[in-house]
């Protein structure tokens, strides 16, 4: 029974290697070999050959300056922050809150053997992370430092410590995150600042990484002494890998107790997770007036629900609107210094800075497609949208709508500021704001008649449409050639033409664009959206 539920639980967590979720099928036999192939040289090639050259980078001047447990503990912290954070959400979904933990429970099935399965998956997945920065660690140590029968087995050691403890780690953080997404009732806004939050620190840690392992090397022995003398079980987890046997004792006996606690906590409330139905606040009922609405406010308010309802959809199709809204700020702060910079650039051209900002304004833009994916999204309940009682191109323009004040209110603003800040005349600075307005129209009819062209109604994860589909990927590459060649074709044109004459052609030839998709998405895209 255990074997089969692992079985399952590992299936579910590799679905999309063995199933095509865009033609609702299995994939080919060779189909799944391909995509396990291409995951292993990712992770094995690419991550691994990464974290590999960064402990050859670590192991030299560490082991010669005697510090070998302080190389052991720098390779393992990192294991361990990549196994917890690479398994921390798939703890949270398939070990307390799975879809299908009412139908399990409700089996035959004992509930050790539930646990043990979601268990052994979440140790599975938090090694499979690990791993990828151990042992390559773990094997550079070895070719670097004498090798005796202590190292050899610390090593290995080192490995199993490593993934005992990101399981534990991602037990605790995955029960909180359960905990806490009973109490929410906006979990997609907390899921979606969660994510951003956490590609924040990536970057930030990215950049900085560098210049702290530098810093670390060259003051190992006064940053040794100090984690020696006030963190001693972090010296004796490093001392593991470099053989000390006590130090193996003490580690494992230690690590040992905090599993049994774990998996003791973790039998004590699994069942009262995993029934949960989350928190349902009492509402006592009041006669209220209903006020009606207009058709295309009722039909723009669905469409806005339906985009605030899934993380999926805001992170991948909206991130345009918090970038405009720091660039916007960022050129309040800094946008006199960044003008008289690129004007120096440019040899004193201040005719330059308008043009280039308007494209970075519309580029910034293009990271919204809402639009694009928004036929699709509608999938087996097209019928619902096609059998109201409104003209298709009401529906269609709901869509649209969305794009439009999404992204429009961003622009003017970030638009704005640059007028604020940057440099430039008066009439450039209204081209500016008038270009970069006409590209969030333009963009926004782009994205929708692709999506009414390549339309896929037949996903059963939204991340289908959302990620993977042809007219998202078409619509951000089209939208970025067109910023592109907006900052771009400028240089080309020399002196030949001055900025205000330049944006205003971009104007002019951006309108006529927008007015071309507009009457063809309102006659020939409501006909096909009426026929899909």
């Amino acid at each position: 029974m255990l074997k089969t539920l692992l079985k399952k639980q590992m299936a579910e967590i590799f679905r999309n290697y063995f199933y095509d979720p865009k033609k609702n099928k299995m994939r080919s036999k060779g189909a799944t070999i391909a995509y396990i192939a291409l995951y292993a040289l990712l992770m094995v090639g690419l991550l691994g050959g990464i974290f590999a050259l960064m402990a050859v980078g670590l192991c030299g001047p560490l082991v010669e300056a005697g510090m070998d447990w302080l190389y052991y503990l720098l390779i393992g912290l990192i294991a361990v922050f990549l196994g917890t954070f690479g398994s921390v959400f798939s703890t949270y979904s398939s070990l307390y809150l799975s879809k299908d933990n009412d139908l399990l429970l409700s089996m035959p099935i004992p509930v050790r053997c539930v646990m043990a399965s979601r268990l052994l998956g979440v140790y599975l997945l938090g090694l499979m992370y690990a791993a990828v920065v151990i042992v390559p660690g773990v094997i550079v140590y070895w070719l670097t430092a004498p090798v005796t029968a202590g190292t050899i087995v610390g090593g290995v050691l080192m490995v199993l410590l490593v993934s005992v403890i990101v399981m534990v780690l991602s037990c605790l953080l995955g029960w909180v995150v359960a905990r806490i997404s009973l109490k929410l009732k906006n979990k997609s806004f907390i899921t979606v600042i969660l994510s951003l939050l956490f590609l924040a620190a990536y970057y930030f840690v990215y950049y900085k990484a560098q210049a702290l392992i530098t810093l670390l090397v060259e003051n190992a022995a006064v940053y040794g002494m100090k984690i020696r003398g006030s963190a001693y079980l972090l010296y004796l987890f490093g001392c593991v890998g470099a053989g000390d046997w006590l130090a193996m004792l003490i580690v494992t006996v230690t690590q040992a107790a905090l599993l049994a606690l774990t998996m003791w906590g973790i039998a004590r409330s699994f069942l009262k997770i995993a029934t949960a139905t989350g928190s349902v606040k009492k509402v006592r009922f009041e006669h209220k007036a209903v006020r009606a609405q207009s058709t295309q406010r009722a039909l723009f308010g669905k469409e806005l629900r339906r985009f605030t309802a899934s993380p999926n959809y805001m992170l991948n199709c909206g991130l345009g609107i918090l970038m405009l809204t720091a660039a916007g700020i960022a050129l309040i702060i800094k946008g006199g210094a960044l003008g008289q910079t690129l004007a120096d650039v440019f040899s004193g051209n201040v005719g330059v800075v308008p043009v280039l900002m308007c494209a970075a304004v519309c580029l910034l833009a293009s990271m919204n497609d809402m639009a694009a994916p928004s036929v699709s999204l509608e999938g087996k309940n097209l019928w619902l949208a096609q059998s109201l009682p409104v003209v298709p191109w009401q529906a269609l323009r709901a869509k649209l709508d969305v794009q439009l004040v999404l992204t429009g209110v961003p622009v003017l603003f970030c638009a704005l500021c640059m007028v604020i800040t940057l440099p430039g005349s008066a009439l450039e600075k209204v081209l500016l704001v008038v270009v970069a307005l006409l590209y969030t129209l333009l963009s926004a009819l782009a994205a929708l008649a692709l999506g009414l062209k390549m339309p896929n109604l037949t996903w059963t994860n939204e991340t289908t449409p959302i990620k993977q589909s042809g007219c998202v990927m078409l619509s951000l590459f089209a939208n970025w050639f067109y910023a592109i060649a907006l900052g771009g074709l400028y240089f080309l044109c020399g002196n030949v033409l001055s900025a205000a004459a330049y944006l205003a052609i971009f104007a002019v030839v951006t309108a006529a664009g927008s007015a071309l998709l507009l009457r063809w998405v309102k006659k020939q895209g409501a006909r096909i959206f009426a026929a899909l």
